[in-house]
């Protein structure tokens, strides 16, 4: 017999999320979900408040209890806390993110019904800032950051990755849960490495979290610079298993590289791939719905500012590896929250 609401463990790495870790967890207790819950946060070394907002929630609510993260790594706080949930059923957030209503409920709902090892939903990002709205917006277009159906929407259906990740805790177990020597892109090969012990990866448009991005252009640079360089890691791993939207990045920054060489030897047809671009970016902006004029402006540098970024990152990580890149954003008062 299969039971409707089983117990589950939602399990989230924390690090300087002082701003936003408050409305996280509020998330997840407001989800009202029927059966039992748990919830595990690996608190890594922050150096602001956040330990002491973790440390608030755990005396007024019995089912939050954490652990340590001493180095701070995603995967290794994950893992931690896999091997101390209690429940057959995982539910990660992270701490840069907020639960839809019924989050819970529905994804383990969706989970048992396709007999699925692990599902996802959409990457909602919103702003508050002009930049944050701007970046929100580039996360949600397939001019942005591609087209993923987490990121842009679609149907329900078998998937590459998920996002964050609603899990029955035997696939991690099968599989040896997150790689710990991956430091970005670890949700994705997970999912790799859970399709190829037969297991089933789904996407559903019914789920959705609130994702809030970087809102400083430094931080965006250094978060999307240090995705890039492991995409291409991962990518020269298992070029088979890479989407080709991977490699439009890298080929925008080989063909602008290339255009500056053409102009350097006095070739004015070098002007072509950044006239080109430019315009593109120029009309994106223009046509952006939803955002004001500030965010509109906004959107011309954080359109490059992503692109780019995550070009050069690729290029980097397809050639020498990743090695142990982080994203360096996250590790100051100033990083992960803004």
């Amino acid at each position: 017999m299969v039971v409707s609401s089983p117990a589950v463990t939602v399990i989230m790495p924390v690090l300087n999320e002082e701003s936003h870790l408050e409305a996280s967890v509020q998330s997840i207790l407001d989800q009202a979900y029927p059966g039992e819950l748990e919830i595990i946060l690996a608190l890594g070394p922050s150096h602001d408040a956040t330990n002491e907002v973790a440390a608030a929630f755990a005396k007024r609510v019995p089912a939050l209890r954490f652990i340590d993260n001493p180095r701070g790594l995603t995967t290794i706080g994950l893992n931690a806390a896999i091997k101390l949930a209690k429940h057959d059923y995982i539910v990660r957030v992270d701490a840069h993110s907020e639960l839809a209503p019924g989050y819970i409920a529905d994804g383990i709902r969706i989970l048992l019904e396709q007999s699925a090892d692990q599902l996802g939903g959409i990457m909602d990002a919103k702003g508050k800032s002009s930049f944050q709205k701007a970046v929100a917006w580039a996360y949600k277009s397939r001019f942005g950051i591609g087209g993923a159906s987490y990121h842009v929407g679609g149907e329900a259906g078998e998937a590459e990755s998920a996002y964050l990740g609603i899990f029955k805790k035997s696939a991690l177990t099968r599989v040896g849960g997150y790689d710990e020597a991956i430091i970005r892109g670890e949700d994705w090969d997970l999912a790799q490495r859970i399709k190829k012990t037969g297991g089933l990866v789904w996407f559903s448009p019914e789920l959705r979290v609130t994702y809030w991005p970087r809102g400083r252009f430094t931080n965006l640079v250094k978060q999307f610079y240090s995705t890039g360089i492991w995409r291409g890691d991962l990518t020269r791993r298992d070029v088979r298993g890479a989407s080709t939207r991977y490699f439009a990045p890298p080929l925008l920054v080989l063909g602008l590289v290339a255009g500056l060489a053409l102009l350097a030897f006095g070739n004015i047809l070098g002007i072509l791939p950044w006239a080109a671009y430019s315009a593109a970016i120029l009309a994106l902006s223009v046509t952006a719905g939803g955002l004001s004029l500030k965010s509109r402006i906004a959107l011309m540098i954080a359109l490059p500012t992503m692109h780019l970024s995550w070009g050069v990152g690729f290029i980097k990580g397809a050639i020498v590896g990743a090695g142990t890149t982080i994203d360096q954003g996250r590790l100051s008062r100033k990083g992960a929250g803004k």
